[in-house]
């Protein structure tokens, strides 16, 4: 004979098993913040270096000259660990007691740790700053464009995991397109045509057919490099006039371009770079601040209600995941008309991954993905500056350092996240 629960009593019950999954849930930076004061205090205090580090703050053309920073790399190896275990503690403490943490937390504790582990790797040696940084947006574009396309599309119901082949195809038609015609300009929009495509084998597989969605984009990313492998090794080898595309030229911002220490970094880019600054905040404003957003959103949460309003769910999914590619294409264009001059084999080398992991880090949103994916940018950017100066970290682990802080980034420090609730399932209309 079972006893039944009185009525009261099971909504308490309720209440405090989502107060328990909720704490465990917010175990999971604490720990992460834990891990990286672990490696910071071995590095920095344990493995600690002698000498002092030159970190340049300023360039030649600024409006006014920053001093260069000289730190002890002892003493500021100690500072640092003790700033970074006291973050770490006030973590668990707000883990623990239930409150929520704002973003300041993660932001503090990653400068503080780059400060440091600069510091430690650049003793005896100076550090170009403004150098770091100019590499670190050059680096995250490709990254921000693939990201936006990722946010798009995922919004409204269809997973992306075709951002790579995106991205490649649209950096080879780029450069194909802009040597045939002597046009950087037509090239850009040839690259975003042909990441279009792209996007639209994806949306019809998925929405037209009802084919898994992941599957769809693995087997993209793998068709667009074989066929660009292809094409490179039987056409462009033997007709290099064909992969040899102007680079699009830098634009200077009078006035801004002297700012210090961001001014050449932000102020002297490229009319991508430019375009980039503005499809962000536009995409953040049109996704939550019009009805096109709105109906974005609807289908990829519920597509179910938006279709008893009277919203054509496939269609709409179909052009959104059709300009989803369009925005990444931009990205693709940036390897062969700006970045690199020339097209290579496979010369996005995953970058379409790390940019699914900036849409996942970010949580879906524009701006979050972006701050996510200058991110993976300064990791990239810090290794080849590390590199450059001789820093006794091995090389390999450089190498791998951008997808360390990947891992990192989604399994540790992104706290509870939820993907829209429709993301990867068809919609078959009842």
């Amino acid at each position: 004979m079972t006893t039944q629960q009185p009525a009261e009593v099971q909504p308490a019950a309720d209440e405090r098993i989502e107060l328990e999954r909720a704490v465990v849930k917010h175990w999971k930076a604490p720990i992460s913040y834990a891990v990286l004061t672990a490696v910071s205090f071995i590095l920095m205090v344990l493995l600690a270096r002698d000498g002092l580090a030159r970190l340049r703050l300023a360039s030649g053309g600024d409006f006014f000259q920053i001093p260069d920073a000289l730190l002890p790399v002892r003493a500021t190896g100690v500072v640092v660990v003790v700033l970074l275990a006291l973050l770490t503690a006030f973590s668990f403490w707000a883990a623990a007691t239930v409150r929520k943490v704002g973003a300041w937390l993660p932001v503090v504790f990653g400068i503080v740790f780059v400060v440091g582990f600069l510091v430690w790797a650049g003793a005896g040696a100076m550090i170009p700053i403004p150098g770091l940084l100019f590499a670190t947006v050059g680096l995250s574009v490709p990254l921000i464009f693939g990201a936006m396309g990722g946010v798009i599309s995922e919004r409204a119901g269809v997973v992306n995991i075709a951002i790579e082949a995106q991205l490649l195809g649209g950096a080879f038609t780029g450069a194909v397109v802009a040597s045939a015609t002597g046009s950087t300009i037509v090239g850009v929009f040839a690259a975003m045509v042909a990441s279009v495509l792209v996007s639209m084998v994806l949306a019809v597989f998925a929405i037209r057919y009802f084919v898994e969605q992941i599957i769809v984009g693995v087997v993209l990313n793998v068709l667009i490099a074989g066929l660009t492998n292809f094409f490179y090794s039987s056409v462009l080898t033997d007709n290099p006039a064909l992969n040899s595309p102007d680079r699009l030229p830098r634009l200077n911002i009078p006035l801004l371009e002297n700012i210090p220490l961001i001014g050449p970094a932000l102020f002297n880019q490229t009319a991508i770079v430019y375009a980039m600054y503005l499809i962000v905040p536009l995409i953040a404003w049109g996704l939550f601040k019009t009805t096109w957003g709105l109906r974005l959103r609807a289908i990829g949460e519920h597509p179910l209600a938006a279709d008893t309003v009277g919203i054509n769910v496939p269609r709409l999914r179909f052009w959104n995941v059709s300009l989803a590619g369009a925005v990444a294409g931009l990205g693709g264009a940036y390897f062969t008309l700006d970045s690199n001059g020339a097209f290579t084999r496979e010369m996005t080398a995953g970058l379409g991954y790390i940019a699914l992991a900036a849409v996942i880090f970010g949580q879906w949103h524009p701006i979050k993905a972006t701050a996510a994916a200058l991110l993976f940018g300064f990791a990239s950017a810090l290794q080849q500056t590390l590199g450059a100066i001789g820093s006794p970290v091995p090389s390999e682990f450089m190498l791998m350092l951008p997808y360390v802080i990947t891992i990192l980034a989604v399994a540790g420090f992104i706290g509870q996240s939820r993907p829209p609730a429709a993301s990867g399932k068809p919609y078959r209309k009842q």
